[in-house]
């Protein structure tokens, strides 16, 4: 499972945190902040428990699923091809609905809640989205690709995803026009008003220039959420959206305003 091909990189994840922290200091940019990357690793630590266990319930489907699939996919080349760029495809409109439908944007939130951005923030994982990442994937083990290569090609996708959290690498050229890159992504990571909820993509930025959620990087980026958190334990960061929505829901005038909470589309506004 790709749980297994995380654990195989994240020693060179280490290394280069070590090296990015170390670059840090000697250009005296102090991204990097003790608590905040603490609570980095914390998620990253338990994300990996979570996945664990969300990949294990899921398994039996996805398995029942495979005995039923329309075709009969060999292991090749081209077959992994394709399915690295159906596993990306797969990827967008999971990452896009994280933060577009409440529920799961709650589960999401945990990965955005940091102010800063670096190396550490990719392994500030959230531990509650794999209960529903599940879902977005269904389609693959069906059309023929055995679970075993979906995870592997889960795995190669966040792995990938890994470099593009720094904020020392500015423009790429033309590689910018197909792939995700670290200034796609802290656009991504953005709060401002022009940022929110753009550049979904794992690997490639092709899909949100098709489906309309691409904005390039064009004014410094202020990182984090629209309401701040003021907390650096990972218990918290991992709960406090689902409080919130669950506080709201019981004060709907009706059930269906309730179900609303969770499900209704997001509209984000800046606070003030």
């Amino acid at each position: 499972m790709d749980d297994c091909v995380l654990l195989y990189a994240v020693p060179a994840f280490l290394l280069l945190l070590a090296v990015e922290v170390w670059y840090d200091r000697r250009l005296g940019t102090l991204h990097y902040e003790p608590k905040d990357t603490a609570a980095s690793l914390g998620l990253g630590v338990g994300s990996l428990v979570a996945m664990s266990l969300s990949k294990l319930a899921s398994l039996p489907l996805y398995l029942w699923v495979y005995e039923h699939r329309l075709f009969e996919v060999p292991l090749a080349w081209w077959s992994l091809a394709l399915l690295i760029l159906a596993d990306d495809h797969a990827y967008y409109w999971y990452h896009r609905a994280m933060h577009e439908v409440p529920v799961l944007w709650a589960a999401h939130v945990p990965h955005h809640s940091s102010q800063r951005f670096h190396l550490a923030t990719a392994l500030r994982q959230p531990w509650l989205t794999g209960w529903f990442h599940w879902l977005f994937w269904l389609p693959l083990p069906w059309l023929g690709f055995h679970p075993a290569w979906v995870y592997f090609a889960q795995a190669v996708n966040l792995i990938y995803q890994f470099w593009i959290h720094t904020p020392f690498i500015r423009k790429l050229g033309p590689i910018e026009w197909v792939f995700n890159t670290p200034s796609h992504h802290r656009v991504h990571h953005g709060s401002n008003p022009q940022y929110l909820d753009r550049n979904h993509g794992g690997i490639l930025i092709v899909w949100d220039r098709m489906f309309g959620t691409f904005t390039p990087e064009t004014e410094t980026v202020c990182y984090g959420i629209t309401k701040p958190v003021h907390t650096h334990n990972p218990l918290r960061l991992v709960t406090d959206e689902y409080r919130d929505l669950f506080r709201t829901a019981t004060h709907s005038r009706s059930l269906g305003d309730a179900v609303g909470v969770f499900l209704r589309p997001r509209r984000r506004k800046v606070s003030v």
